[in-house]
This record gives C-alpha cells, structure tokens and sequence, in this order.
C-alpha cells in the first residue's frame, strides 16, 4: 500500500510586532518605549486610585544614622590600631564623619513622610489623600519610603535604570513600584500628580530635578499650586546663592517666594499640611488622571 505524503509545509508564523523583542529593544522601537512609560504607569495609578502625591527629592548616598555611626566606629578603630594609618583610611575616616553628619536627613526624611502619611491616613475622602513619592532608590528616597511604610501607608517608587547606584528600596508599595529608563518621562510622573514637593540636601540629580520644578513653577506652565519646600538650609547656603540670582538680575525677588527653606521637622509638617489643606483638601480640585 502506498503512502500518501501531505504536500502542505508547517506553517511558521510570523511575530507581531509588539511582541517583537528585537524590534522593541532596537532604536526603531523608541516610540513604542517612550509611549510606554507614558501609558503603563498611568493605568497603574488609576487602577489603585492614586490622586495626589507629596514627592521627596535629595541623594541616594545618605545614609541612616546607625548604619552612619557603625561605619565611623569600624574605621576609627581600624585607625587606632594602625601605627601610622595610610592615607586612604584616614581619607574613609574623615568620609564617614560627614556621612554621620548628613544622616540626620535620613532620619529627618522619615519621620516627616510618616508624619504626612499618618495626617493624610487620617483625611475622610480617600481621593484628597496624598502618598508620598520617591525616586525609588536608597538614601532620601529609601528614607521617604520607609517613613510612609512606618504609618501603614502605601507609598510609590520611581526607580530609573542606572549603572551605579540606584537601585529599588524595600520599602516602597510593590505594586507601585516603576522602573523607567528615560529621565524625561520619570520627572513627569515626578510632577503631574504632585501637590507637594521637599527636597532635602543632594548632588546633581536633586538640583536637576529642583531646578527643572522650579522653572515649571516660575515660567506658569503649569496652573497648580504647589508648595516647595527646600530642607536643610546650612547645606542648600554652601551649595547655591539664590541671592546672588537675585542681585544679578538673573531671577526676579519674587522667584525667591516659590520655595521656602525650612530646617526641622515639625515646621515642614506643619506648613505642609496647612498649604495642602487650604488647596486640595478643602478645595475642590481637578483630578489629574487620565492623561
């Protein structure tokens, strides 16, 4: 008996396109990346209702205090016992004491996110309440975090893909947790649904982000009121002479008004939740979301 041989190939299907990973990761698919990290986090946050936002800004190198103050004593002691210690150590000596000097912010950073989340915790309409929002990484942004977890709220992180450094806190909201690759799109998450905003005492990336804020702020594009407040005055003097700015001619007096320093817990609480009242709480407000 003979057999018959089916003359039909198997058919091999093509990939769709936006299941092409080749396509999407190449620099023809930057469109479709850039939509993305446009569109995914805002069904994420209308899907668990998230209004409004208190953003913190400052550096992912602080450090806590215990850990600060751990790290000193281990390199003291290892200067001790060194008859003439080498450069290098005494150069990490001298290193640990100003990072047990910049750990105060830490502790600062969480205890007023806790402050905040337990006052906003405590709002009756759910969509006036406020989360804290973080960069997502360690330092500052661990610190706020970590002080919203503290008074059993949820809190959101705006992690970005870095070579160094950055990398995703334990305690930001899982499902609230973003990794974005472009900055451009990870400061506007930063702002739009900000009410908002500290910034504690930080290098390039905080005075990026401050700045770009600020110049929203100053040039109206932007209709929303939100207060700034620029935590740590001592430092932010060394760093910036907003003074300066104004005698040169280069910012206007009033420029000064759209921040205010601040330097103790209490008194950034305070203000905060007075603004935030006066604004949004008892106000009615536009929601942000959708886009």
């Amino acid at each position: 008996m003979t057999r018959k041989h089916s003359s039909k190939k198997t058919a091999v299907w093509p990939k769709k396109a936006y299941k092409n990973l080749d396509f999407l990761t190449a620099p023809e698919g930057r469109i479709v990346r850039v939509l993305s990290e446009f569109m995914e986090p805002a069904a994420r946050f209308s899907k668990h209702q998230v209004h409004n936002t208190i953003v913190f800004f400052g550096s992912a190198r602080t450090l806590p205090q215990e850990e600060a103050k751990q790290k000193l004593e281990a390199l003291e002691k290892q200067v001790a016992q060194k008859r003439r210690p080498p450069k290098t150590l005494l150069q990490q000596r001298d290193q640990a004491k100003r990072d047990l000097t910049m750990s105060r912010y830490y502790e600062d950073a969480a205890e007023l996110a806790e402050k905040l989340t337990r006052w906003s915790l405590g709002l009756r309409n759910k969509k006036k309440r406020f989360l804290i929002c973080s960069g997502g990484g360690g330092g500052i942004m661990e610190a706020a975090n970590l002080g919203a977890q503290r008074a059993g709220g949820t809190s959101i992180g705006l992690n970005i893909s870095l070579p160094m450094e950055q990398y995703p806190n334990r305690y930001q909201s899982r499902n609230l947790s973003f990794e974005f690759h472009y900055f451009f799109i990870r400061k506007f998450w930063f702002f739009y649904l900000a009410k908002a905003l500290v910034a504690f005492p930080g290098g390039f990336g905080t005075m990026d982000e401050l700045f770009e804020l600020l110049t929203l702020v100053q040039t109206r594009k932007t209709k929303k009121y939100m207060p700034i407040v620029v935590y740590g005055k001592d430092y932010w003097d060394q760093i910036l002479n907003f003074d300066a700015l104004v005698e040169t001619g280069t910012i206007a007096e009033e420029d000064l008004d759209t921040f205010r320093f601040i330097d103790d817990v209490d008194s950034a609480f305070e203000y905060l939740k007075e603004e935030l009242t006066k604004h949004y709480v008892r106000r009615r407000v536009k929601e942000e979301l959708p886009l």
